[in-house]
């Protein structure tokens, strides 16, 4: 066999630091993701109003799938019959899926948490489903899921320190069986998840706990859940410090681009948030002058676009007048094209940060982000 057709491993490269931020390059069997990397959310295969094409232009390398949307519909044993998730979705590059924890928790209905697992009802039909950490990594190795997640309980918040502490052994227990589970191929990996939600004992317990089982990467999970951005720092200055540093760090769920942007600085490497993509269903736009609503009359006689500079179609080929006139028509050209810039966005600020870290600037990035951000929109025309 030559040195060409070897099969790659999953792994993690550090490839630089600037503080605790780290600039870094994870390898799939799918290729690679430089790193901070935000990875776009197609919980049902798609990321709403894109193309997979479109996607991949606004500089994406990874999206997220989810475990609870696609056991349900269309099946996990149909998507891999069908050639697994890349195939049947049209994204070749790589794949991080998510346990279906989370959804089970916050969609299902009459659900019932037990040791073995969780009994649940489908939020689409009602049906009843059972998913153990076994069933979901078995789930997602038939997605074919470049970066598999184990299944945890997310902690509900607020929660006390007792509350916590169960959720969290539990989760634990459940992240050795999902280890146990995985079956182990060249270029796909499997990460673990810490939870133990505002408490640094708990947190601190939790991540040293699964770097005793040992895993491809490590999520931070049970944030952005209602606690704040001053909290949510808080633990990550109190937990990433406890993670394997030769492991990509995930924190999940988040965010706004400010939250991003803080996380890098105390050491997160991988992000994913419906915003980008909700907000552009929604007239808001994120810009680097702060977001921006289309619906606002402001923009009704406006010719300039939404963000100079910007090379997305919504800001090269239209005007704010013409945005303006798709949202308040209800056409869905708009919230395509806004989902489009903002995917963008969010793809140029990580390539910033990315820039910043290599050249160890980081502090004069974000300073320059956050002082862009507070001054505000272009003004008004008249």
């Amino acid at each position: 066999m030559s040195a060409a057709s070897q099969p790659v491993e999953f792994g993690f490269q550090l490839l630089g630091t600037d503080g605790a931020a780290r600039r870094g390059r994870v390898t799939t069997a799918h290729g690679t993701i430089e790193t901070p990397a935000f990875m776009p959310v197609g919980t049902a295969a798609t990321v709403k109003a894109m193309r997979p094409e479109s996607v991949a232009e606004t500089g994406a390398e990874i999206l997220l799938g989810n475990t609870y949307h696609l056991m349900l519909r269309p099946g996990a044993e149909r998507v891999a019959a069908l050639g697994g998730l890349h195939k049947f979705m049209n994204w070749p590059k790589p794949i991080l899926t998510d346990s279906g924890g989370f959804q089970v928790m916050s969609l299902a209905g009459l659900r019932k948490i037990e040791e073995k697992g969780v009994t649940f009802r489908s939020h689409i039909d009602g049906s009843v489903h059972f998913l153990s950490p076994e069933r979901s990594v078995e789930i997602q190795h038939l997605l074919d899921s470049n970066i598999t997640m184990v299944l945890d309980e997310c902690t509900p918040h607020p929660a006390t320190h007792e509350q916590a502490l169960s959720s969290m052994e539990l989760s634990m227990r459940w992240a050795q069986r999902s280890k146990d589970g995985f079956k182990k191929r060249p270029g796909y990996g499997l990460f673990g998840i810490v939870q133990g939600s505002v408490y640094p004992d708990l947190r601190k317990r939790s991540a040293e706990a699964l770097a005793s089982i040992g895993f491809d990467g490590y999520a931070v999970g049970g944030l952005a859940v209602g606690e704040g951005q001053e909290i949510m720092f808080r633990v990550l200055e109190e937990t990433v410090p406890h993670l394997p540093a030769d492991r990509p760090h995930y924190l999940m769920g988040v965010g706004k681009p400010a939250d991003i942007v803080g996380a890098v600085q105390r050491g997160i490497d991988m992000f994913d948030c419906v915003l980008p993509t909700r907000s552009g269903r929604t007239a808001q736009a994120f810009t680097a002058r702060g977001t921006v609503n289309l619906r606002n009359a402001r923009h009704q006689d406006d010719p300039r676009p939404l963000e100079e500079g910007c090379p997305c179609p919504a800001c090269t080929s239209c005007s704010r007048a013409y945005l303006h006139h798709l949202v308040r028509s209800e056409e869905i050209l708009g919230l395509m094209l806004l989902t489009w810039h903002n995917l963008a966005y969010y793809q140029r600020l990580m390539a910033g940060l990315r820039a910043a870290i290599e050249a160890g600037s980081l502090e004069d990035f974000v300073a320059g982000f956050h002082e862009t951000q507070a001054g505000g929109d272009i003004p008004a025309l008249g």
